[in-house]
């Protein structure tokens, strides 16, 4: 896995635009319209986000389709997996603390 992944999940822009590619390939055009920035800003994030291998562009005529490639993600998520034992007890100390704080009727 390259750094080159983690630089890519680390803008809000980006991580955006792969929660939009989740529901399917895209194109720049419908991809820009979700934000509030020029089209070229956009299209500097889908460079970044291609450059990562996260996502896959292929052109359809005139137009540009954009993809999610997902085996950089599951690789993101087989690297935190060992790390989710901390949230866990986190999460239940927080649960616990909370059933301490809400009186029982």
């Amino acid at each position: 896995m390259s750094d080159d992944v983690f630089l890519a999940l680390a803008n809000p822009a980006r991580r955006r635009l792969l929660e939009l590619l989740a529901d399917g390939p895209r194109t720049a055009g419908d991809l820009a319209e979700q934000f509030d920035m020029s089209r070229p800003a956009v299209a500097e994030h889908l460079q970044v986000l291609r450059r990562a291998a996260l996502v896959h562009d292929e052109p359809v005529g005139r137009r540009r389709y954009y993809r999610l490639e997902a085996a950089p993600l599951k690789q993101v998520g087989d690297w935190l997996h060992p790390f989710e034992r901390f949230w866990r007890e986190r999460l239940r100390d927080m649960a616990d603390l909370v059933e301490k704080e809400i009186p029982d009727d």
